[in-house]
C-alpha cells in the first residue's frame, strides 16, 4: 500500500485528488493539508511514502516545504503540482529534491502511475518535458557550472557515461543498451553516482549535467 499526503489551500482539488485515488486498490490517502506550514506534522503523524504538493500557498509555500521536508532524515518522496509546465519556480523543487512534478489537470490513470513510479524511487519527468523545463529557466550563472563541471569531475569515465546518459532522459534500459551493460550494472552505477555526488534521485544528476553544460 502506497501512502500519500496531499498539501493544497485549495479544498476542490484536495477533494478531487481524494476522490481519484481513493479507488485505487494499491493507494491510501493517509492526510491533507492546507498550507505548507502544516506539512511537517502532516508527515510526522501520518509516515507517508508520497506527498503531493502545491507549489503557491499563503503562509508557508511549497517550495519551503518541500526544502525542509527533504533536508529532514528519512524524507518521503515529494512530488509537486503545479498549473504551468515550464515555471522557473518547479526548478527549485526538483534541486531541493522533489521527485518531479504533475500539472493539475494531469488524467487519474497517469495521476496513479507517477504516484506508483515514484513510491519505487523513480522521477516522473519525461525526456521531453525535463529539456523543456531546463531549457525554459537555465540562467547561465557561470559559479553554478563550475559547481557542476567540478562535481561531475569527482566520476569516473564510465560514470560519467551513465551521468549523461541520465541528463538525456534515458531509462535504465536504454542506457544499458547504449554503453553495453546490464540494467543491475546501470542501475549501480546510478547509485554510486547519488552517493558520491550526495544527490537525492536522478532527476537531480540531470539537474547537475545541465548545469556543466
Amino acid at each position: 500500500m502506497i501512502r500519500v499526503a496531499i498539501v493544497d489551500d485549495d479544498a476542490l482539488v484536495r477533494a478531487g485528488l481524494s476522490m481519484i485515488l481513493g479507488g485505487v486498490a494499491d493507494v491510501e490517502v493517509v492526510g491533507e493539508a492546507a498550507d505548507g506550514a502544516e506539512v511537517p506534522r502532516l508527515v510526522a503523524l501520518h509516515k507517508p511514502d508520497v506527498v503531493l504538493m502545491d507549489i503557491r500557498m499563503p503562509e508557508v509555500d511549497g517550495l519551503t516545504a518541500t526544502e525542509a521536508l527533504r533536508a529532514a532524515p528519512a524524507p518521503p518522496e515529494v512530488v509537486v503540482l503545479t498549473t504551468f509546465h515550464a515555471d522557473a519556480q518547479v526548478l527549485r523543487a526538483l534541486r531541493a529534491g522533489a521527485a518531479g512534478f504533475l500539472l493539475k489537470d494531469i488524467p487519474p490513470v497517469e495521476l496513479v502511475e507517477a504516484i506508483r513510479r515514484v513510491s519505487r524511487g523513480e522521477p516522473i519527468l519525461s525526456p521531453v518535458v525535463t529539456r523543456q523545463l531546463i531549457t525554459h529557466v537555465a540562467d547561465g550563472n557561470d559559479d553554478r557550472r563550475t559547481r557542476a563541471r567540478t562535481l561531475l569531475g569527482k566520476l569516473s569515465e564510465r560514470e560519467r557515461e551513465v551521468a549523461m546518459a541520465v541528463g538525456q532522459g534515458r531509462s535504465n534500459a536504454e542506457i544499458g543498451a547504449e554503453l553495453y551493460m546490464s540494467v543491475a550494472t546501470v542501475k549501480a552505477h546510478v547509485s554510486r553516482i547519488l552517493t558520491k555526488l550526495d544527490l537525492n534521485n536522478r532527476v537531480q544528476i540531470a539537474l547537475l549535467v545541465y548545469d556543466a553544460t
